[in-house]
């Protein structure tokens, strides 16, 4: 069988035959010289020789670090759509997994999109609870990829503080349980590499956890300035109870319009069905409903409605996942009929088979 590998001569090197067996001749000083001439400058550079292996071994190591973080890059694709097909036919094979959807759909470009934030956000969350082992590699290292995106972008911007630190904090609680099982192949990867990236987690935390929101530079009008209807229509707009608590605490005045009852009500039905909020009557002293306690209690028992400005499509005629925005090879004669909107969780359950 042919040696395959590099010849351990090295090409460009002159070797003599002697009676001990091939040795190397190098040029010093433009004199041809022998190994048996050069042994005692070989025993004097032996410890120059040493340093200089190892020299080639750091940088080598270093080179393919260098390598293997720069195979992120490829991984950020920008398909617009995809075929989500779930078995083999005819005219096509295979099957399309969450992992590969996650990979090809351009989730990169979605977090830079107000409208999408929120959804990408749910989704990394959902597949963070219950979906990561089931991503293949190239998926979990592209899902921490964006995951790191997604924290840059919070900490230029300094928004959506609170949904980043549930994120995260739901991705390190995964992690914990899922590397105490390493052994049993949960996790794609050595056990060091998912250390790593659990202290990259606290890293975020903490930076998330000292973030300094700066006051805006503009001298105009501000939420303050305006009537107090007009800034309870626009607390009326906020569909997340948390939102008005922590616009309550900016001053006192904000405080006493952010109790107003029929806010509160406005918000629970939307979010809750008559029957559950049956359930979980609260009355005051007075005889009047609780409607904020009634919130977050019934948030405790049961999922809110969540809302998006911007999801991902379905085409139940071509079974296409594309973004509302683009357009996909559709056939159908009215394809505006045959799309519907796919929610994190449904996006999650199109690849359950």
């Amino acid at each position: 069988m042919p040696f395959l590998g590099q010849d351990w001569r090295s090409p460009g090197q002159s070797w003599v035959k002697t009676e001990d067996g091939w040795k190397k001749t190098r040029l010093y000083m433009g004199n041809l010289l022998t190994a048996d001439s050069l042994y005692c400058k070989e025993e004097h550079d032996k410890e120059n020789l040493i340093l200089s292996i190892n020299y080639d071994v750091a940088a080598k190591k270093r080179k393919k670090d260098l390598l293997n973080n720069n195979t992120k890059i490829p991984y950020f694709h920008k398909d617009k759509w995809i075929y989500v097909h779930k078995g083999s036919t005819k005219e096509r094979h295979g099957y399309c997994t969450l992992g590969e959807a996650f990979n090809r759909l351009d989730f990169c470009s979605a977090i830079k999109d107000s409208r999408r934030f929120n959804y990408v956000v749910r989704l990394l969350e959902l597949i963070a609870k219950s979906q990561l082992p089931s991503l293949s590699g190239v998926a979990q290292k592209n899902y921490m990829n964006i995951l790191e995106r997604v924290v840059q972008k919070v900490l230029e911007d300094q928004q959506n503080v609170r949904p980043i630190k549930e994120l995260l904090q739901t991705l390190y609680a995964s992690l914990c349980s899922l590397v105490q099982d390493m052994g049993k192949s949960v996790l794609v990867g050595n056990i060091n590499i998912w250390v790593h990236r659990m202290e990259n987690i606290l890293q975020w935390q903490q930076q998330l956890d000292n973030i300094q929101i700066n006051r805006p530079t503009n001298t105009g009008m501000t939420f303050l300035d305006l009537p107090a209807s007009l800034q309870l229509n626009i607390m009326h707009c906020l569909s997340d109870g948390r939102d008005l608590v922590s616009l309550g605490q900016v001053c006192p005045d904000l405080s006493v319009l952010t109790e107003d009852r029929l806010l509160w009500k406005k918000l629970c039905q939307y979010h809750f069905s008559d029957r559950q909020i049956r359930k979980r009557l609260m009355v005051s002293d007075k005889g009047h409903l609780e409607w904020k306690k009634m919130y977050f209690k019934l948030c405790r028992c049961y999922p809110h409605k969540e809302q998006y400005s911007d999801t991902l499509q379905f085409c139940t005629h071509c079974h296409i996942l594309f973004w509302k925005d683009t357009n996909h090879p559709c056939t159908a004669n009215n394809p505006e009929s045959c799309c519907k909107a796919v929610s994190p969780q449904g996006f999650i359950n199109l690849f359950k088979f």
